[in-house]
């Protein structure tokens, strides 16, 4: 079998930050990623899979909603991949940064979070999810589409 691309990046290079994975005709992948790979410790289940319900939530229903494809969370529990249609790096970000600014400051009722809606709907961390939104707010605040190229 062939190695896919993911598995082809030095993880021992990458950082915390926001990085174009691959491109695929008009579907850009970025790497999210939140805890630099190999360096526990690594995002908790609850705190990960209610940031997925927010961030998801959040892209969908924003100005970008319909250049949204998919929102969820890496199985190594590092960060994120957004996979984005006709959609500048630019914009990419600004709706990353929205999205973070949402989390982090989010109040109320976790979005799908009931039994008929959520797979595990118990397994949440709210106060988890917005110190994993305010901690990526500050490091993606001043991004740029020069900074999403991997530096390995």
């Amino acid at each position: 079998m062939e190695r896919i691309k993911s598995f082809e990046v030095n993880h021992n290079k990458i950082d915390k930050g926001m990085y174009i994975s691959r491109i695929d005709g008009d579907i850009i992948t970025y790497d999210i990623r939140m805890v630099k790979p190999n360096t526990p410790p690594y995002l908790n289940y609850g705190g990960i899979h209610t940031f997925e319900h927010l961030f998801a939530t959040y892209a969908r229903n924003s100005k970008f909603g319909a250049h949204i494809v998919y929102v969820g969370p890496m199985g190594c529990r590092t960060g994120f991949y957004l996979l984005t249609r006709s959609l500048s790096h630019e914009d990419a970000i600004l709706m990353v940064n929205e999205s973070l600014n949402f989390i982090a400051e989010f109040s109320g009722e976790i979005p799908g979070v009931s039994i008929e809606e959520c797979g595990n709907y118990k397994e949440h961390n709210l106060a988890e999810a917005k110190s994993y939104g305010a901690m990526m707010r500050d490091v993606l605040k001043d991004w740029t589409p020069k900074a999403l190229n991997y530096s390995l």
